[in-house]
């Protein structure tokens, strides 16, 4: 591996750089423009009300000055205050690749505020930063605790019938009291929001009647997205809108809960060359776009357009945009979409010793912010999962297939082969955090578990369907995986045959308890504890409708299931053993780790043919924490992943008295009974299912 750069050598973290946008002074506002290769830049305002009437033009002055001050485009004014609509409108050279056109009005790109103008396009808007945030602080919630729950901001809460309709998906809407007192119940730390930066439809959407519902299309890396804010804020301005997620913010946090933003910097809503030409492509495509010399988009994102972050420009962009949502706005985390683009360098690889890379986790400006890659982009060597480096958590994509394999297409294998096609080795290795992933400087909280996502099957879509089911999507059922080892379990979608819905059930309570009781960082999919169905669409991106938003009504089933949810984050909440921060690798010596003793059926040490032979699936896992802030303790998980009925000889250990049974996949709901067992004695297990137990 390469040496890690200092990052305080990286020009666009210098402290020296003056703020870019508008700033407020006793002159009014300044408005700073970067370009490195415009002649000429201009300020359009607009009058308040009629937003295609300019009121004035005022020239910017390119900035004498050292360290690329040169680049920087200024002019002071007093109408540059709270309240004023503006644009910018940039002029420069013309060859291939170059985008220049003085007449075109453009969006600055760190206005924390935009309206739509009357022909369709956007303008700035200065507003007023300033909100009390009553002493609430930010929740800080240690990683080893951290339980993340993925969700849309309107789809979330739309239907919901405890909010008031004005607030359905909205962001009071998520801060509403019902939602929060749903996230503290099931034991949710975190919810992490699909974008909530301002974001556009494509046109191909448009033009089909379509919309982009999850919202990776940024327009702006600085604004709210405003159709998440109630009508009456949109009524009030862009004032009104940020002050409504803040106050999202705030009432969260309150709540003991963090804030998390899934945010895209890897590409923009201005498209492929020829595209629109709304910001960044207007003041300096060149600078913010990876190109070829002829002009062409080298596009590693798979959306048109990919952000070129070896450039200062683009790097110093994305920092300062998470710096004003960190600080400004008191978000605690960030996901970043396509995570790969951001570490490739000037010959477009990837690096994880990247400037920008190594500057989001060692920026004292971020400190203590929760930052998580997804580890990989469509580029030519973008799969990086486990190459992060310290200080970044991945989403864990292994994980997610393993887990799927085992509890599902390896079944539905061994039910046509008479044997599942691997053992259950993989699978450990999974459930004990992923050491083959995440090197022992990082450990398991390195990787964010997760078995469902947005993108991609519900959880019970995936114990319900064999193939994707888009034609909605409009794109003739080619969009979306082809490969989400999923079983039906007899049935394709619906039926009323009861024998395969048990099935299903107790498929997705195995598939919920593997999650939860993994090492690593737990991530849950809005409505996957009520069993949310998109009726086989793994690829709603374009639905904003009942098919994605979250049902608030459940049949018992449901209920139970919610429960199960409930009661396994308690369990993990009291038992250090199942959220280790480290690796063992020499018996107790490491703090924050859990020491771990594997058994067969037999309750005999697992042999090494054991762990790859597919005909044995059945494992129980003996975990002691070593924790340095709890009392420690130990948990024995039984998990038995074939259809075959298995007797279960519950080890002897020196020292163990009794096994206390907390939970088990058998159970459609879940029990506050809590048997007690010894060693040597036998569990008798039906076919596939998870055991848990307190060791005493």
């Amino acid at each position: 591996m390469l040496p890690v750069p200092d990052v305080a050598d990286a020009s666009f973290l210098s402290p020296a750089l003056d703020r870019l946008g508008v700033t407020q002074g006793p002159d009014g506002g300044t408005l700073r423009v970067w370009s490195g290769a415009a002649t000429a830049v201009e300020l359009v305002l607009f009058d308040e009300v009629d937003l295609d009437w300019i009121i004035d033009t005022l020239p910017l002055t390119r900035r004498p000055g050292d360290d690329g001050a040169g680049e920087v485009w200024e002019v002071t004014t007093r109408a540059l205050t709270p309240g004023a609509r503006y644009a910018v409108r940039v002029d420069g050279p013309h060859g291939p690749g170059d985008t220049f056109n003085p007449q075109t009005l453009l969006i600055e790109p760190y206005t924390k505020g935009l309206v739509s103008g009357g022909l369709g396009d956007w303008r700035s808007v200065v507003v007023d930063e300033s909100f009390d945030w009553g002493g609430v602080s930010k929740p800080a919630v240690a990683w080893d605790r951290t339980v993340i729950y993925e969700a849309h901001v309107k789809g979330l809460t739309k239907r919901h019938p405890a909010i008031p309709p004005a607030l359905h998906g909205t962001y009071a809407g998520l801060a509403h009291p019902a939602t929060i007192s749903h996230l503290q119940a099931i034991g949710v730390t975190s919810v992490e929001l699909l974008p909530v930066h301002a974001f556009e439809s494509e046109p191909r959407l448009l033009q089909h009647g379509m919309t982009n519902y999850w919202g990776y299309n940024t327009l702006n890396f600085f604004t709210p997205h405003a159709d998440y804010a109630t009508a009456a804020s949109r009524a009030a301005g862009p004032d009104a809108v940020l002050r409504e997620f803040k106050t999202m913010v705030r009432d969260l946090h309150a709540a003991g809960i963090e804030v998390i933003l899934d945010v895209v910097y890897n590409h923009t809503s201005e498209g492929e060359l020829g595209g629109p030409r709304s910001s960044l492509r207007g003041i300096d495509g060149r600078a913010y776009y990876r190109q070829h010399d002829d002009g062409a988009y080298i596009d590693v994102t798979g959306c048109g357009n990919s952000l070129d972050t070896s450039t200062d420009a683009a790097a110093r962009l994305i920092v300062d945009s998470l710096r004003y949502w960190a600080g400004e706005l008191q978000v605690d985390g960030f996901r970043f979409d396509l995570a790969a683009t951001l570490g490739r360098g000037a010959d477009h690889s990837f690096s994880p010793d990247h400037p920008l890379i190594r500057a989001i986790v060692e920026d004292p400006a971020l400190a203590g912010v929760k930052m998580i890659a997804e580890p990989w982009d469509v580029g030519m060597g973008g799969w990086q999962t486990g190459n992060f480096g310290p200080g970044w958590a991945e989403w864990n994509d292994r994980y997610r297939d393993r887990v799927r394999n085992f509890w599902l297409s390896d079944v539905d294998y061994a039910r046509r082969a008479g044997t599942a096609p691997v053992g259950i080795g993989g699978f450990a290795t999974r459930l004990a955090g992923s050491s083959n992933t995440f090197s022992q400087a990082r450990g398991p909280l390195a990787g964010v578990n997760f078995v469902t996502a947005h993108d991609g099957f519900t959880l019970r879509d995936l114990v319900s369907y064999d193939v994707k089911h888009n034609l909605g999507n409009g794109e003739h059922n080619r969009d979306g995986a082809d490969m989400n080892r999923s079983f039906n379990h007899g049935a394709e979608g619906s039926t009323e045959d009861e024998a395969i819905l048990a099935r299903r059930r107790k498929a997705m309570r195995n598939l919920l308890g593997t999650l939860l009781l993994s090492a690593g960082v737990p991530m849950i999919t809005a409505g996957d504890e009520f069993g949310r169905t998109q009726r086989g669409n793994n690829n709603a991106y374009c639905h904003d409708s009942p098919l994605t938003w979250v049902s608030w009504e459940h049949a018992p089933w449901q209920q139970d299931l919610a429960a199960h949810v409930g009661r396994l984050l308690q369990l993990r909440r009291d038992n250090p053993a199942l959220r280790p921060s480290r690796f063992a690798h020499e018996a107790q010596t490491v703090p924050s780790a859990s020491v771990i003793d594997w058994y067969d059926e037999h309750g005999e040490t697992m042999s090494g043919d054991r762990w790859t032979d597919p005909a044995h699936r059945t494992l129980q896992y003996v975990a002691q924490s070593t924790p340095e802030n709890e009392q420690p303790n130990r948990i024995l998980l039984i998990v038995h992943g074939n259809e075959r009925p298995v007797d279960v000889t519950l080890p002897r250990i020196d020292g163990v008295r009794r096994y206390v049974a907390l939970w088990s996949s058998l159970d459609e709901r879940p029990t506050a009974e809590e048997p007690v067992f010894e060693p040597g004695d036998v569990v008798s297990l039906p076919d596939t299912a998870m055991h848990l137990f307190r060791v005493e």
